[in-house]
């Protein structure tokens, strides 16, 4: 298929270095690059999503809480824990 593409500056230069480099037609140069990073999208959103798995801190010592983690820290560091 043909069509018209704008492609900026840096994009050229790079590719006309990988045309330089390998001998080959602009043509197969641009669509190896569409091929590989299309690819790339594919196996990227293919992936798990992290997932954080919560861990029990069991209760707090007598006179501790979790309800203020800065107080909580000013008790246990002092007052340059930050």
């Amino acid at each position: 298929m043909r069509t018209t593409l704008t492609l900026d500056d840096d994009v050229i230069a790079r590719l006309q270095a990988e045309m330089r480099r390998t001998g080959r037609p602009f043509k197969e140069v641009v669509n190896e690059f569409l091929r590989a990073g299309l690819a790339q999208r594919r196996a990227v959103k293919a992936t798990e999503p992290f997932k954080v798995e919560p861990l029990s801190m069991g209760p707090p010592l007598p006179g501790r809480s979790y309800d203020n983690i800065a107080a909580l820290l000013e008790q246990i560091e002092g007052s340059d824990h930050r």
